[in-house]
């Protein structure tokens, strides 16, 4: 359904439907002077024509009937099949994509044999089941207009030919001609880009030509190709001159301009940096900064005006760390070259990873958004060492966390003073030091820490266990280590999300 998309891509289809007035000669002045207007703009431009078999199409009945508009108008027009075909061949003359609309299955034929290069599917045959067979059987890629049938019915269409594996373009339409704008109803475009998002999105206007608005919007919706009736001399009110078609294509272009890129994000211009920037408060030191000082809220306080290279309030993150390499007076811009900048998102990723990994295989699940910290008690890059992940599942006067330690990991001795806990073990193995005491814990294993007492662990195989406690209070860890107690850039909080549980990372 894909390989003809880039024919579909900025299509402009000029439809000539009866315009040639029932004369060869006529509809190739069209074609000439359509062309000489298609020139001076950058796009694809196919021509269509319209085929019918009037000694099948009207009833025999009814063939010499002037008083049914369209026997009339088709009638006046006709050309026979090489008159058709002569048409043709100017189209190809001029470099057009060839189109053609079959309005019964004879001219299905003639098409094909005609060498045309896209059949079109008229808003009226969109339904037609005998013709609809008939044209699954072409091998040319097709586009359909749409106007007067319900979604359903498109959704049908569309299966039908997705099932048989032809290339497909849906066209918004009204079927109203000329289409007055307040029932241009554009906002279809929208809906079968949403309802087909695989399938390129058109527009086929029967507004009067003297509208060119609505051209930018259908660009602005996601139409990819765009159909107008147009022709010369005396026209109807949907007809478009070669002056119109010019003002419509104009008008085209200009929406592209104003879309500008849609499939990726545009490239920010320096002029674009230098003026957010201005706007964006920089870092002051707070204080006297010293080398080695490991950069913090309390360090610096934002305001305006920045200058080129200052630390941002926008460089600022959970996952970036900064330690001072020259001193900074106080009141003094903190700029990048007197800083050492690092960027832990990748530990973190790879933290989390193992983490998930872990508790999956403890078949343990977390609820979507749970509070988490990571806690790097000498630093990330001694995680390995010396840490632990904690999941807050509640914490009011009763609180649980869930703690995920991996192989090799210990957490230093410490104590609380406000919060008594109970271990529950739910995988793997934890070696306890409680009271100066090691004991080995194993999945169903428990034991309670009392207020005050001091207390390390440690896992060699990794290990997943409940912390079921009374309220948890920030700041009522206290460690033996005074370095971990004076590192306030010792935990890294993030929300837990479930789906990292569903796959390997």
């Amino acid at each position: 359904m894909t390989k003809h998309n880039e024919l579909y891509n900025n299509l402009f289809v000029l439809e000539l439907a009866n315009n040639h007035q029932g004369s060869v000669e006529h509809g190739k002045e069209v074609i000439r002077q359509m062309k000489a207007v298609c020139d001076d703009f950058p796009f694809q431009f196919a021509f269509k024509l319209q085929y019918r078999n009037l000694n099948t199409f009207i009833h025999p009945d009814f063939k010499d009937r002037e008083d049914i508009k369209y026997v009339k108008r088709f009638r006046d027009t006709e050309l026979n099949e090489q008159q058709l075909l002569q048409l043709k061949q100017a189209v190809d003359e001029a470099g057009f994509i060839s189109m053609c609309t079959p309005f019964d299955e004879e001219s299905v034929s003639w098409i094909e044999n005609h060498g045309f290069q896209v059949l079109k599917i008229a808003s009226c045959s969109l339904t037609d089941w005998p013709l609809l067979e008939r044209i699954a059987k072409s091998s040319l890629p097709l586009v359909a207009s749409t106007a007067g049938a319900r979604l359903d019915e498109i959704e049908k269409v569309v299966q039908f030919f997705q099932h048989r594996g032809k290339s497909l373009a849906v066209m918004h339409c009204v079927g109203e001609y000329p289409t007055p704008r307040e029932r241009l109803q554009l906002g279809q475009i929208a809906l079968l880009k949403k309802t087909f998002p695989a399938i390129p999105i058109g527009y086929s206007t029967h507004e009067a030509p003297s509208e060119t608005e609505a051209v930018k919007m259908a660009i602005a919706l996601g139409a990819q190709l765009f159909e107008k009736h147009v022709g010369v001399g005396e026209l109807n009110g949907y007809s478009a001159n070669p002056e119109q078609v010019r003002a419509w294509l104009t008008s085209a272009q200009q929406g592209f301009e104003l879309l500008g890129l849609s499939n990726e994000r545009v490239e920010v211009t320096e002029k674009e940096v230098a003026t957010l920037n201005s706007l964006r408060r920089g870092l002051f030191a707070k204080r006297d900064l010293i080398v080695g000082d490991i950069l913090q809220p309390d360090d610096y306080f934002l305001a305006i005006p920045s200058q080129e290279g200052q630390l941002l309030a926008n460089d600022l993150s959970k996952y970036s760390q900064y330690i001072v390499e020259q001193a900074i007076s106080v009141n003094n811009p903190v700029l990048f070259s007197a800083l050492d900048s690092s960027d832990i998102r990748p530990a973190v990723q790879s933290i989390l990873r193992d983490v998930s990994a872990l508790l999956r295989s403890a078949k343990v699940t977390i609820a979507d958004g749970a509070q988490c910290q990571i806690s790097h008690h000498y630093g990330i890059d001694n995680f390995a060492e010396t840490g632990a992940t904690l999941i807050e599942i509640i914490n009011r006067e009763y609180c649980k966390k869930i703690i995920v330690m991996l192989p090799g990991q210990s957490h230093p001795l410490h104590f609380h003073s406000k919060k008594e806990e109970t271990f529950n073990i739910l995988n793997g193995e934890l070696e306890l030091n409680l009271k100066g005491e090691i004991s080995t814990l194993s999945a169903g294993d428990m034991v309670t820490v009392d207020r005050g007492v001091k207390h390390s662990f440690s896992t060699k195989t990794g290990v997943v266990f409940d912390e079921i406690s009374t309220t948890d209070h920030q700041g009522d860890s206290y460690y033996d280590d005074e370095r971990i107690s004076n590192n306030n850039n010792r935990k890294t909080p993030l929300l837990f999300r479930s789906d990292w549980l569903e796959v390997e990372w």
